[in-house]
């Protein structure tokens, strides 16, 4: 029975060092930059599982203390900042960030452009509807952001009509 639910003792331990890697974790990401976590990164998703990798199994290791836990805590947090700050130079960032991508101009969509994002004509039309886009003639320039959003420039307004993104799609009743 030991085995199935462990020794009350060590319970308490468990939870303490769970709570002690977690306000680690918490300061880390506090003293970090703010974009850390308003949008992700690809470095920055890295930096955000290994910490819930390190928080969520550090605490139930037998063989791993809280300073072992927070040591690697600190270091992934450590080299996360290291990142964010050699993005700065032009060669990594090259390396590291995405160049945004012209998907549509002028109410046309640039097929190569759209075909090297990875993005299928679907994909492209949900997230101008997202924008609240119905017809391709709206858009003047849609650029495909470096973290993944739509960025649309619209052509001046003109009436609402029903336009061509919103084919195939049925009516709500």
């Amino acid at each position: 029975m030991e085995y199935l639910f462990g020794e009350a003792g060590e319970l308490g331990w468990v939870v303490a060092k769970a709570l002690l890697l977690y306000l680690t974790a918490v300061i880390g990401f506090r003293l970090g930059e703010r974009r850390t976590l308003a949008q992700l990164s690809p470095f920055d998703f890295v930096a955000a599982v290994a910490v819930g990798a390190i928080v969520g199994r550090i605490p139930n290791a037998h063989d791993a203390s809280f300073l072992t836990g927070a040591a690697t805590l600190l270091s992934v947090l450590a080299g996360h900042a290291l990142v964010t700050r050699l993005r700065l130079i032009p060669v990594v960032h090259g390396a590291l960030v995405r160049t945004p991508r012209l998907l549509v101009s002028g109410g046309k969509i640039l097929s190569a452009e759209l075909r090297r994002s990875g993005l299928t004509q679907d994909d492209l039309s949900s997230m101008l509807r997202q924008q609240g886009i119905g017809d391709l003639s709206a858009v003047r320039y849609a650029v495909l952001e470096d973290r993944g959003q739509l960025s649309v420039i619209r052509n001046p307004p003109l009436p609402p009509t029903e336009g061509d993104l919103l084919a195939g799609i049925a009516p709500h009743p």
